[in-house]
């Protein structure tokens, strides 16, 4: 189980408060995340007050564009070597791009993952000296290249890099090496991805040509970039992002309006979501499995069917690529259940000689988020070597922990989440081992465990699409700039349902004690244990636009069990206690109490047709109330006791008879016939948990069953009440295992509050 971090007391400034206005949350977030100086806060929420950086702020950008300058104007043949990934294709397409738009003679290259792998390939680096070449430009790669930039000055290419990858001990002989990470980390450029680099190339290059105003035509490819790198989002990175969602909004590249179209993604509301999850995985099949090379005239191209027939292949090698990692990841998952012994390292590696190498990163991502440790999965590139590729976790730099195991490797890359690494296949074992090693000494202990880091406790009911329309004011989110994660109390789930092509998602029913049920979206929760018993649930919630409509999307994180705690009462109580609950004869004896004063008595379940009275939605207030039946939890009776304000409380210690599932089922079913024959099926959640002496959350879990037997058909109405029906052909049962697990457990729940009621003291059962 992750650790859950609450969030710590916000001292908001005034000026602040009155700045940001809304929702309190918005601004002491804003205050959590360093943002206490409303001259920051208004820079970082709105582009529009944010200061951009000089681009001549990152090293050797001037000596970058006093060598392309002349080589443009003397049409020297320019080559943008770029990379496969998203960050690289974009990068490549905008410097080919703005190269052309002030008359370079530009060529470019992107490797073939599967031939090539990251970085620059000698022998191809040879091919295309050989062709012509006059300068080498780089994008989001070549700051660990010193073999291949060493041999292309040999041939008198003049070589500019530009990246954002981690440095090497030393820097590659190169004539300008532009690097975001060459900057101190404070630096507002130093967080800038590849495709950001590349872009303040671009806009100095056009500043000096004083067509600086083009430089926002390029601002889609840039978000895109950004988002896809998981970028963090401080300084020129964010402002750039931010500006670029507005251009991609109404972007005019077909290839793009065509993406976008075949994604089912709605362009005007498009978020940096849409491109994580929608836009990103599909570019990113294309270097994956394909050729990346063809991206720089997928985001170029004029011509509209070019771009439609480019747009349905990036569909369909997207589907190759979501096969292959579901293939990849059973795969992985048999390995572990086979040899379990694998989990006892700091960091997971799996090797096999068939796995497809593009899609090895997506699994390794998912496995670290599984298992709560840096993945890295090997393939086979010949009989002796092996590829592959490692995502982190929180905490753990993984390319850090590789350097230290370096001579073990042919060659590696990357950054803290993400690395890939070569080596020969007898290695793998003693890779395995020693990198474990390295892994431990970044933490203290080798459980590695994840904080999930709560930003605000949202009670259930209080969840509403309003709020979080407010609370988005602080996108785009991302790395830097988390989505907030909300927490509420006291859940239970009622229902799941599977989601994707293979159910490797859930749909869940989640209900608080009150009755209010919310969906919740749990992406990739398949294949774990979901709660039977009362839970509390941290969860993302966004707005999304489905069907033309705007809806408010909540999204599972994780879920924790608390133990319950009484806490001792400083205070007496408002009202006289009697306790009864040890007396032979209860019925006999609330009798004698009826004739001697003026009572209430409430009294639900079976136990209503003996003793006469009121159950929970009937009580009104009165001097005199009588518990006669025990409440089936504490929120339950703190409701009757605030409803009737008694002096004076008889308290009884009887269960009712609706204590196991088949009775509590039972009864329910007729109330629910009741209600069908008549009252048109419409009923309160509140009445049928009277009617039952159970809570709202154990009527929805039961409607719930009845629902998947094919039963009856349920409906919500406003103010928690629901509309039943009959089903009017039959119905083919669906499995109702789990909700009946899910009942049985609560049902139990409500008989231990009850015996906890009968066995503590009576001031303590009613404080």
């Amino acid at each position: 189980m992750k650790e859950w971090a609450l969030p710590a007391p916000a001292n908001v400034p005034p000026e602040l408060e009155e700045l940001v206005g809304g929702h309190p949350l918005v601004a002491e977030t804003l205050v959590r995340r360093g943002f206490s100086d409303p001259d920051k806060a208004a820079a970082f929420l709105d582009p529009a007050a944010y200061i951009p950086t000089p681009a001549t702020d990152l090293p050797d950008l001037d000596k970058a564009v006093e060598i392309l300058e002349p080589a443009i104007a003397e049409k020297k043949a320019i080559c943008v070597w770029g990379d496969f990934d998203v960050d690289g294709q974009t990068a490549t397409s905008l410097l080919v791009s703005a190269l052309r738009s002030l008359g370079a003679n530009v060529f470019y290259h992107i490797p073939l993952r599967h031939k090539e792998s990251h970085g620059i390939n000698l022998e191809v680096l040879k091919e295309l000296i050989a062709t012509g070449m006059d300068i080498l430009l780089t994008c989001d790669t070549g700051i660990s290249e010193h073999e291949s930039i060493d041999y292309a000055i040999a041939q008198g290419v003049q070589v500019v890099i530009t990246d954002h990858h981690a440095l090497p001990e030393t820097l590659p002989n190169a004539h300008a090496v532009v690097n975001s990470r060459r900057l101190p980390e404070d630096h507002p450029l130093s967080s800038l991805p590849g495709v950001g680099v590349a872009y303040k190339l671009v806009e100095e290059l056009l500043r000096r040509a004083d067509r600086l105003e083009e430089a926002s035509t390029y601002l889609d490819l840039v978000a895109l970039g950004i988002v896809a790198d998981v970028a963090e989002q401080r300084g020129d990175a964010r402002y750039l992002l931010q500006l670029g969602l507005e251009v991609l909004r109404t972007t005019e590249r077909p290839g793009l309006q065509e993406l976008m179209r075949v994604a089912e993604v709605q362009p005007l509301q498009l978020t940096e979501t849409d491109i994580n999850f929608q836009i990103a995985p599909r570019l990113n099949a294309l270097g994956r499995l394909g050729d990346a090379n063809s991206s720089v005239e997928f985001f170029t191209t004029d011509d509209i069917t070019k771009a439609r027939i480019l747009a349905q292949d990036l569909e369909g090698l997207n589907s190759q690529r979501q096969l292959l990692t579901r293939q990849v990841l059973q795969g992985a998952l048999s390995q572990i259940e086979r040899d379990p012994t694998l989990l006892e390292h700091n960091v997971l590696v799996l090797e096999h000689p068939h796995w497809p190498g593009g899609v090895l990163g997506l699994v390794a991502n998912k496995l670290a988020e599984r298992y709560q440790r840096p993945a890295i999965l090997l393939s086979y590139k010949s009989d002796e070597i092996a590829a592959g590729s490692a995502r982190s976790v929180e905490g753990i730099d993984i390319t850090a922990a590789i350097t230290k195991v370096s001579d073990l490797l042919i060659g590696y890359g990357g950054h803290p989440m993400a690395a890939g690494m070569s080596l020969l296949v007898e290695n793998v074992s003693t890779f395995r081992r020693r990198l474990s090693k390295a892994v431990a000494e970044q933490i203290e202990t080798k459980d590695l465990v994840q904080e999930v880091r709560i930003d605000a406790e949202l009670p259930w009911d209080e969840l509403d699409e309003a709020l979080i329309e407010d609370v988005e004011r602080l996108a785009p989110f991302g790395a830097g700039n988390p989505a907030l994660i909300f927490m509420s109390r006291d859940l239970q789930v009622t229902k799941v349902r599977d989601l994707g092509k293979t159910g490797e998602h859930l749909q869940v029913t989640v209900v608080d004690k009150a009755g209010v049920e919310r969906k919740v979206f749990w992406w990739g929760g398949a294949g774990f244990d979901l709660p039977t018993e009362g839970f509390d649930l941290a969860f993302h919630a966004r707005t999304s636009m489905f069907r033309e409509q705007r809806e408010l999307r909540v999204e599972w994180l994780d879920a924790r069990y608390e133990e319950i705690i009484v806490e001792e009462r400083e205070e007496e109580l408002p009202f006289d206690l009697v306790d009864l609950r040890g007396v032979a004869r209860p019925q006999e004896k609330l009798a004698e109490i009826i004739e001697q004063e003026a009572v209430t008595v409430w009294v639900e379940g079976e136990a209503g047709k003996a003793v006469s009275g009121l159950d929970r939605t009937e009580v009104e207030e009165s001097e005199t109330l009588a518990i006669y039946t025990l409440p089936p939890d504490r929120s339950t009776l703190s409701e009757i006791i605030a409803r009737t304000k008694p002096q004076k409380v008889y308290l009884f210690g009887n269960h009712p008879k609706e204590s196991d599932v088949n009775s509590f089922l039972q009864r329910l079913g007729g109330a629910v016939k009741f209600a069908v024959n008549t009252m048109e099926g419409k009923i309160s959640l509140e009445k049928l948990a009277a009617v039952t002496a159970q809570t709202p959350v154990a009527v929805r879990l039961g409607l719930a069953w009845f629902e998947a037997r094919g039963d009856f058909l349920i409906r919500d109405l406003s103010d928690a009440h629901v509309q039943i029906k009959a089903y009017e052909n039959e119905q083919s049962i669906q499995n109702t295992d789990q909700i009946l697990a899910s009942l049985s457990n609560l049902i139990n729940e409500s008989r231990s509050y009850r015996d906890y009621l009968r066995a503590i003291p009576p001031d303590v059962a009613l404080g």
